[in-house]
């Protein structure tokens, strides 16, 4: 799985929402809101970078757990893919 290039379905954008002060991730007469670190996943999740790269990202930014952010990081990435929200 850390091979591939995880983008959002074109269907998916994601969305700044003022009144719960989140990231949304809306689709098709549905919406996700996402917790602070989901929402860094699916910004980095443009198609460009590798899983791995995303993970690196997190963890260099965060200053966190390899194993633990790549754990976070895969599960999203997996209940994404189960939505049908990542290409």
């Amino acid at each position: 799985m850390n091979g591939d290039h995880p983008k959002l379905a074109k269907k998916a954008r994601l969305k700044w929402d003022a009144r719960e002060k989140k990231f949304m991730l809306l689709y098709p007469e549905r919406g996700l809101l996402l917790n602070d670190s989901a929402a860094e996943i699916v910004k980095l999740c443009d198609g460009t970078r590798s899983v791995s790269q995303i993970i690196d990202a997190i963890c260099a930014e965060k200053q966190a757990d390899r194993d633990l952010v790549t754990k976070d990081v895969n599960d999203l990435l997996q209940k994404l893919r189960e939505r049908r929200l990542l290409e």
